[in-house]
Order: structure tokens, then C-alpha cells, then sequence
């Protein structure tokens, strides 16, 4: 792991992107004009690039080709001797970034890159990154002797009790709920369509709950700002704060438009089972998970290189406008930080110049 800092002032990340980012300034109003159109609070880039990222705790992690970073905003000395300070209150020191090699199984295996397998792949590997990107982002927050590193096997149990709490809580409990109802239905297909209504209705409150949870607010503001960032960058504009506030908060290849679309592609993938037994219909929703998180990674992938058609558009926009939960506007500092992290994975690479064996078993998600 590699780490530097940089000062945490606003106006000093101005400067636009370096050369090796492929990005240039000249024309920059005029490619925002050519290459943007309004997305509901702000323009949306016109084109696909191999970047994602996640939002951490006073910061952002960004993920390329071959790299990944993570970039924090530390307290102040003032801040941690003062001792344990409220989530809405923002870290006002200087940013810290940390940057990592990646090496997808992807690459390695051209078995795990056939169509829905890929996507199960890349979302595993995923989580597996958000985490370790969340203990940077954690141990960022603490004085430097409270800082540890939490043991992979720590990680990886954490995954699968993540994964499993989801399975129960969006697969089990809603077939469970219709089960109750079954004998009185008498249809397989009032079964299946309750079932997703129920399945969609307990992943909304969740959101809605998730939204409405104050000690998420600065969470939230830089998932905003790792959207602007992106979108920025995928409209070639030097990565400015002030060029990036003017992008939408709103992100076609979101995981919150992915969780969606997994919630209405599950309807369809249950509906041929008909009305099983109930261990069948357990057994089906959780065996049936990978499946349709393959088929829903696809479709996003499908969105993000075809945002330009307005019939996508139609699809994505339920999904779109979702992410007003779980997005906040940032302001130009933590912008500053999501900027920081995207410009440390692209000194290791420049996506717009890959070749087509270079993006070889990249998915991504922004």
C-alpha cells in the first residue's frame, strides 16, 4: 500500500487533470455542451469509461483497470483531541490517499467471462473491495496508534453475513409473507407478482429508512460527489470540483439503479417455478440469487454503453431517480476528495487510451 497527502483546500485542486489522464481543457464549455444533457440536477456524461467507486467514510474509494484508491479527509489535531465527534460533523483536514494494485480472477480466467457469470464475479470482488476500502476509510478517522488492520478472514465472514442478511431480508421474508396468503391465491401468477411487489415495497422502505438516517447524510454527499466525479471525467472535462459540481449526483451504472433492476428481474426469473413446496420455493430463492444478479449486472452494463438512446433512458429512469435517496450534493471539498482518489488511479493508467485486451474481464460499477 502506498500512501501521500495533499493539502485539503478546494481551490488547489483547480488545476485540472494531469496529461497522463487523457484529459484535456481546450473546448471544455463546448464538450459540455456536446457531450451532456440534463439528468434531473445537473448534466450526464454521454459515454461509458472503466472507472467505479463507492463512497466511504470522509471519502471515496474509485476503481480502474488496474488499480484502486481510496481517498479520505482526516481530522483535524484539534478534531481528534477533542475525541469522538458526531457523524454529521465534517473532517477538516487534509486529504489522504492510498492506492492498490488490482488483478481481477477475470483476466486470469476466460471461463468466469461468459455473460451473467462475469457479472456474479465482478460484484463479488466488489464487495470485497468496498470493505477493505471502508477499513482505510475507518482507520483514517482514528489517531495513528488506534489504527489495526482487520484480518481478511474478518473481511470475508463479514461479506457473507452481509450477503446472507440481504438474501433473507429481499429473498426469504418475501416469499415467506405471500406464503402465508398461497392457499388463498390459487395462482401461480397472482403468487409470483405479489411476491415481487412485496419483495420491491420492503427494498423501498429500506431505502426510504436508509435516506432518513442522519448519521448517513455525509455518506450520502459523497456517493454525490463520486458520481459528479465520474460523470466528469466520462465528459472529458479537466477533473475540477467546479467542473465536476456541474454534473448530476445521479449515475446510470449506480448500485442503486443495479439493486432495482434486481428486484424486478427476481419477479421474472420465479415466475416459470409456478407454486412448489415451500422448502422448493426457499430452496429457489436462494439458489436463484447469483442468477439474477448476473442477468441485472448486464443490463446495467447494457445501460451505461447505450444512455444515449431514449428508450434506455425510459427504462433507467425509475432507477435514476431512486438514487435521490442515497445521494446528497456535495460541496467543492469533498468533491476535492473524490477527485483525489479517481486522479490517483488514473496516474497508474489512462482508461481512454486501453486496448481492447488491456479491458479484458473489467466490469465495473459506479
Amino acid at each position: 500500500m502506498s500512501a501521500r497527502a495533499a493539502a485539503g483546500s478546494p481551490t488547489q485542486a483547480d488545476t485540472g487533470a494531469p496529461e497522463s489522464a487523457g484529459l484535456s481543457p481546450a473546448g471544455a464549455e463546448g464538450s459540455l455542451a456536446a457531450t451532456a444533457e440534463g439528468a434531473g440536477d445537473g448534466l450526464s456524461a454521454q459515454r461509458d469509461a472503466p472507472v467505479g467507486g463507492q463512497a466511504v467514510l470522509e471519502g471515496v474509494m474509485m476503481r480502474g483497470v488496474s488499480n484502486w484508491a481510496v481517498a479520505v479527509r482526516k481530522p483535524t489535531v484539534e478534531q481528534l483531541q477533542e475525541g469522538e465527534r458526531s457523524p454529521e460533523e465534517p473532517a477538516l483536514g487534509e486529504i489522504a490517499v492510498s492506492s492498490f494494485p488490482l488483478t481481477s480472477v477475470l483476466k486470469r480466467r476466460r471461463l468466469l467471462r461468459v455473460p451473467i457469470v462475469r457479472g456474479v464475479v465482478a460484484l463479488g470482488e466488489s464487495l470485497v473491495i468496498g470493505f477493505r476500502a471502508l477499513e482505510v476509510s475507518a482507520n483514517a478517522q482514528l489517531p495513528p496508534e488506534e489504527e489495526q488492520e482487520i484480518p481478511r478472514g474478518v473481511w470475508a465472514g463479514t461479506v457473507v453475513v452481509a450477503l446472507a442478511l440481504a438474501i433473507v431480508l429481499f429473498f426469504l421474508i418475501p416469499v415467506g409473507l405471500t406464503s402465508l396468503i398461497k392457499g388463498q391465491l390459487g395462482s401461480s401468477f397472482l403468487f409470483w407478482l405479489i411476491e415481487g411487489v412485496v419483495r420491491t415495497s420492503i427494498f423501498l422502505g429500506y431505502l426510504l429508512l436508509l435516506s432518513r438516517l442522519r448519521d448517513l447524510r455525509r455518506v450520502f454527499e459523497y456517493h454525490g460527489a463520486e458520481h459528479k466525479t465520474i460523470s466528469c471525467f466520462e465528459a472529458g472535462l479537466p477533473l475540477t470540483p467546479t467542473n465536476a459540481q456541474r454534473f448530476s449526483r445521479l449515475h446510470p451504472r449506480c448500485g442503486t439503479s443495479f439493486l432495482l433492476v434486481v428486484m424486478i428481474v427476481a419477479i421474472f426469473v420465479f415466475a416459470p417455478i409456478g407454486l412448489p413446496a415451500w422448502y422448493w420455493l426457499v430452496a429457489t430463492r436462494i439458489l436463484g440469487v447469483p442468477l439474477i444478479a448476473g442477468i441485472s449486472f448486464e443490463l446495467i452494463k447494457f445501460a451505461g454503453r447505450n444512455r444515449r438512446r431514449r428508450w434506455v433512458q425510459v427504462v433507467m429512469w425509475p432507477g435514476l431517480k431512486l438514487q435521490l435517496l442515497t445521494t446528497r450534493e456535495p460541496d467543492l471539498a469533498e468533491l476535492e476528495v473524490a477527485i483525489a482518489a479517481l486522479k490517483a488511479v488514473l496516474e497508474l493508467e489512462t482508461p481512454g487510451e486501453l486496448s481492447a485486451a488491456d479491458l479484458v474481464g473489467v466490469e465495473l460499477v459506479a
